[in-house]
């Protein structure tokens, strides 16, 4: 089995585009403005074998992705932005619990930490040229069984 990050990306944009809430969705993490309204990108950021998934013969994996809610910070009213951010957040968790197995492709998301830090997200600020943006980002941890032989 190989690692197939564009299938569980694919599901992860797939996921945020079904909410309706984005104007765009992005398969990476932009470097430049990306632009008004709503906007999610999604990255993997860290891959590690699960000693406590893994067994003799092969190696289950933790992939996580790195999803970032982005909103422009003087977007109005100014006093729903943060609305609009966490609503996106929740609508987000809520497709990623209900997808449980990703779309049949991992074992499961790991939605409270058995194997690293769960589903999260922490919201700050992020500055693309002049524009200050409201930022959710997510860590979205996925366990994927079996992913690796071990051959002796």
């Amino acid at each position: 089995m190989s690692l197939d990050l564009g299938s569980y990306r694919d599901v992860a944009i797939s996921h945020a585009m079904a909410t309706g809430l984005f104007g765009n969705v992005l398969d990476h993490e932009p470097v430049s403005a990306p632009g008004s309204g709503l906007t999610y990108a999604v990255w993997v950021s860290d891959i590690a074998p699960v000693p406590a998934a893994s067994g003799l013969d092969s190696l289950s994996a933790r992939l996580e992705l790195t999803g970032r809610v982005f909103l422009s910070a003087d977007t109005e009213p100014q006093g729903a932005v943060d609305t609009s951010v966490t609503d996106a957040v929740s609508a987000l968790f809520a497709a990623y619990a209900g997808d449980f197995e990703f779309g049949g492709n991992v074992r499961n998301v790991d939605l409270l930490g058995m194997h690293g830090a769960g589903l999260r997200a922490r919201l700050g600020f992020t500055r693309f040229d002049s524009t200050t943006y409201r930022v959710a980002t997510l860590t979205v941890p996925l366990i994927i069984n079996d992913l690796w032989e071990e051959v002796a």
